[in-house]
């Protein structure tokens, strides 16, 4: 569910890459670390080097940025971490009681934020029509599964799809990111909404029990000078329309002179009366706690430095089609696992520039891209998925078997998930021009609005398709990025471009609007 990824504190080091390659993205928090990365000379030099030709203000769309601050993952598996607290999760639909089941979802909502990679990294951007896929196995024998694809790469929207047949869970979403330069900090708008269902919940059982979830913004502070730091920040909510109630959560950042990093606050209210049933407050890094307003009762709500995660499992590699997120990246991945940051930007340029010719191509033969695997929400007043309307993107399949079992298999039969199933012919995957191939040339670029975690490939935007359709003919457009900076890892820069160090940034920290 995030773009830019606060990470742990840590100086960049052949020692520390070692350990940091080594861990997951599912272990607790260590108590004494933060969200701040001090960076070496050299890759400091590249980095004011890129940034410093900016002005507040500035669309970051298509900035290069260098590989060094890259999480060896797509964005489409990143999402992930929202649901790798099962525990919070799954006994949600067995709650009868209306207001402890939303206070669980909240405690759900608030799980997945502690989770991250060491460092201060983003996620690699996933291109057009990339997908990714996974599952967790329970220890009740039952399964979760999880399917994403981009739906659009500029803007980009990543819209996914996650379901527990065994214990009446759904979650749809789509996420999108845009960003702004703002001097010495940089922001990440995350837009998007997320709809988690209860399906044996709800006045009409065909539609369950429904819980509108948004996200805080992403703040990344001292980009050019100080130490590299990332926050949560603005407001975000949680939503059951059905019962009324709500949670306005306030993931707050830290003030010039008072204030602390990762700090939360907020209530839960009944929007029907008014009135404010609990309280939160604490650090979402490390502690939460819940306050009954009627009782004045203050209890943990959830521990994320004990807490831990529950990573998804992945069908091997080598079963996997050329664009599916882990191995189209693996090459990319093993780069910045190694450090190898000339070797990472190059396997990534390759990705990147394949997209590109393929985009050309289509422009080339008036043909519109559009997803395989979501449809267009049949929403507005008296529409099957009405209240929905903000994914733009769902699942193109009906999940409707009476039995556990069925749905399962209904489930897998979108796109294979688990290790050794084989692939439907109806998605299969279109071919990737080949890696070896020389791209397309660059047509002129025009200005759209991006976002923060992909500054180097651009894809005109994707259409709304026809139920039936996976592509039309139209018109398409094509542009390459306003700065690329691939060749600055591979030279020296001049020793005036420096990233001085410092414990604090002496920007003004600007929230997002809206």
């Amino acid at each position: 569910m995030m773009g830019l990824v606060p990470g742990r504190r840590r100086t960049i080091s052949n020692a520390s890459e070692s350990r940091a390659s080594s861990r997951s993205s599912g272990e607790a928090t260590d108590t004494q670390e933060d969200d701040t990365l001090v960076v070496e000379p050299d890759q400091g030099n590249v980095l004011s080097h890129i940034i410093s030709q900016l002005r507040p203000g500035a669309d970051l769309s298509r900035v290069v940025l260098p590989t060094f601050i890259l999480e060896p993952r797509s964005m489409l598996e990143r999402i992930t971490n929202f649901m790798c607290h099962p525990e919070m999760l799954l006994p949600i639909p067995e709650i009868d009681d209306p207001v402890q089941r939303f206070v669980a979802v909240v405690k759900f909502y608030l799980s997945g934020w502690h989770i991250r990679p060491p460092g201060v990294k983003k996620p690699l951007n996933p291109v057009l029509g990339e997908i990714f896929s996974c599952y967790w196995k329970f220890p009740d024998n039952t399964r979760a599964y999880y399917i994403a694809e981009q739906t659009s790469h500029h803007p980009p929207k990543s819209s996914y799809f996650y379901m527990v047949p065994g214990h009446h869970i759904r979650v749809d979403g789509t996420l999108k990111p845009r960003s702004k330069f703002l001097g010495n900090s940089a922001a990440s708008m995350m837009e998007g909404t997320a709809i988690l269902t209860i399906l044996n919940r709800g006045a009409d059982p065909s539609k369950g029990e429904r819980y509108i979830l948004t996200q805080p913004n992403m703040y990344a502070r001292g980009i050019l000078f100080g130490k590299m730091k990332y926050e949560l920040g603005d407001h975000s909510f949680v939503r059951c329309p059905e019962t009324g109630l709500s949670a306005d959560i306030d993931f707050k950042t830290k003030g010039w002179v008072s204030g602390t990093y990762n700090a939360i606050g907020g209530v839960i209210k009944n929007d029907h009366t008014g009135e404010i049933l609990y309280e939160l407050s604490g650090l979402w890094s490390e502690e939460m706690f819940l306050k009954d307003m009627k009782t004045g009762h203050k209890e943990m709500f959830f521990n994320a430095l004990k807490s831990k995660p529950t990573p998804p499992l992945c069908r091997p590699i080598e079963e996997q089609e050329e664009r599916e997120s882990q191995r189209l990246w693996a090459k990319t991945a093993q780069a910045v696992r190694e450090r190898n940051h000339e070797l990472a930007t190059e396997e990534k340029t390759k990705v990147e520039e394949v997209q590109r010719e393929e985009a050309a191509k289509r422009a080339q033969d008036g043909v519109e891209w559009h997803p395989r695997l979501f449809r267009e929400v049949r929403g507005g007043p008296g529409g099957s998925e009405e209240g929905q309307e903000d994914l733009e993107w769902i699942i193109s399949a009906t999940i409707n078997g009476s039995t556990p079992e069925e749905q399962a298999a209904q489930i897998m039969a979108i796109y294979p998930i688990v290790k050794g199933q084989k692939f439907s012919q109806e998605n299969a995957i279109p071919p990737r021009a080949s890696l070896d191939e020389p791209a397309a040339p660059k047509p002129a670029p025009h200005s759209d609005e991006g976002n923060l975690i992909d500054f180097g490939d651009d894809e005109p935007a994707a259409q709304k398709p026809p139920q039936s359709q996976q592509q039309v003919t139209g018109n398409g457009t094509q542009d390459g990025p306003l700065l690329d900076f691939h060749q600055d890892m591979k030279k020296d820069l001049p020793g005036s471009v420096k990233r001085a160090e410092s414990t604090e940034s002496d920007d003004e920290f600007v929230d997002a609007q809206g």
